[in-house]
């Protein structure tokens, strides 16, 4: 019977009134709708959305007790797993994880596993019920470098199990590319801090404004007593077009325009003296989660026209499906099978055209997506005053140029083994600066089996 029960969709705010403002999109479940919902799971016996949980929730159960009402026990469920649900619920692309190895996707629709932790997540900070945290055991020191979903997670889980932890954040703010790379529309600022705020509860130590390899180097956490270092400092090494005109004045990296949206408040423009400037007619080049978020930050910013212009067609974008459908809601514009050979400043050295070149699609690359081939001769110009680069990021730098002896791939990324560790004993690595760009929840997943392989380094002396 509750598989025959359709699918309960999250309410979302109108286009037309969501794209004058940067509060949250999706609504999220009522309680009646999200018991509901939660009726719907079978209770399979060898549920197979759980491995399909890079952080390894226990989804069965947490549903089992929202269904029953009991949307405490239900927080309290995913909580042995997983310290940030609410933003797990809102950017995990549960649609590629746990919900696309739902039983119930064979034949109708999944359950809608990513909105209920969403939901139960919410409750428990609307009701004020935060789950009692653990207590430092006074065990042997572990440093975390970086404050994102990878370190935050590493470092949580190893607080449960007993170690002194001390996470590491150059910036000012803690939360890496939760707090500076997705836009508050879609992942609030207070969302975030509740769920930094637990990690700390839970004895985890923060410390902001250290930047690991120049304000301390890792030799130096091994001389303060740590015994084991994570590094999780993600990938911010924006990847550049490399075409003429890169450097005209309006030409963004995605990763500098989202910071000063974010980080610096410019989403709050008068009341934050933060102004970013926005051109009329807005491009943005690729067709990922941060090229969306872009192009609907520059579009709410004040942008008259924004368009995606991307090198494949819609079948190969990246992006969340349901964030290419809210970009398409709120006007944005694609242009597919292009690629720019081209940016053509005035004058004064401001952007004013891209060349464009387009392209047809050939075999399958090393990504499994049909690679773009150009089509010789149809070059064509495209009249814009801005320009946001949104074509992926290489892992920070930073800490292997400051550390010769950490091992690195030729692209840039820290190279570990099957135990999580680096070249370096006691070093160990996950999320972006060892995958490259990628998704919040396989960098979460990361923090978690590092916390296990230091758990068991360090249990093995």
């Amino acid at each position: 019977m509750a598989e025959k029960i359709g699918r309960h969709h999250m309410p979302e705010r109108p286009a037309e009134k969501r794209i004058r403002d940067f509060e949250e999109v999706a609504l999220g479940f009522t309680l009646e709708a999200a018991v509901a919902e939660a009726k719907r799971c079978i209770q399979c016996k060898n549920p197979k959305c759980v491995g399909g949980c890079p952080v390894e929730i226990d989804i069965p159960g947490f549903l089992k007790l929202l269904a029953a009402g009991d949307i405490e026990g239900a927080v309290k469920k995913i909580k042995e797993k997983n310290s940030l649900p609410a933003i797990c619920g809102r950017v995990c692309p549960q649609e590629d994880q746990c919900e696309k190895v739902c039983i119930l996707g064979v034949k109708g629709k999944p359950v809608a596993i990513g909105a209920l932790e969403r939901f139960a997540a919410d409750w428990e900070r609307a009701n004020k019920r935060a789950v009692a945290p653990g207590m430092r055991t006074g065990g042997q020191k572990v440093a975390v470098v970086g404050s994102g979903p990878a370190g935050l997670t590493c470092a949580g889980d190893l607080a449960r199990m007993g170690y002194q932890v001390t996470m590491f954040e150059s910036l000012h703010s803690p939360g890496g590319v939760l707090s500076y790379g997705i836009p508050e529309f879609r992942l609030p600022k207070s969302i975030v801090k509740l769920e930094v705020d637990f990690v700390r509860s839970l004895g985890v130590e923060l410390m902001c404004d250290v930047l690991i390899g120049r304000t301390i180097t890792m030799g130096e956490l091994f001389k303060q007593g740590y015994k084991a270092i994570f590094i999780g400092s993600g990938a911010g090494l924006p990847n550049q077009l490399g075409v003429p005109g890169e450097n005209s004045q309006g030409v963004y990296f995605a990763n500098e325009f989202l910071f000063r949206v974010n980080m610096m408040k410019a989403y709050r423009f008068p009341e934050y003296l933060t102004p970013v400037l926005i051109g009329k007619k807005v491009a943005v080049f690729g067709a990922g989660n941060v090229a969306m978020d872009a192009a609907r930050c520059a579009l709410r910013l004040g942008a008259e026209k924004v368009s995606i212009l991307y090198r494949r067609s819609r079948t190969e974008m990246p992006a969340r499906a349901e964030e290419i459908v809210r970009a398409e809601e709120e006007g944005i514009e694609f242009t597919l099978l292009v690629a720019p050979t081209m940016i053509v400043p005035d004058e004064k050295g401001r952007v004013k055209q891209v060349e464009l070149l387009k392209m047809e699609l050939g075999e399958p690359d090393s990504s499994g997506r049909r690679r773009p081939v150009p089509i010789a001769g149809s070059e064509y110009r495209l009249d814009i005053d801005m320009v946001v680069v949104a074509i992926g990021n290489s892992p920070n730098p930073l800490i292997p140029r400051a550390t010769p002896e950490l091992k690195t791939e030729k692209w840039g990324g820290v190279i570990i083994g099957d135990d999580k560790q680096t070249s370096i004993p006691g070093v160990f690595a996950g999320g972006d600066i060892v995958r490259g760009a990628a998704t919040v929840i396989s960098a979460m997943g990361d923090g978690k089996a590092a916390a296990r392989a230091i758990d068991n380094y360090l249990k093995a002396g």
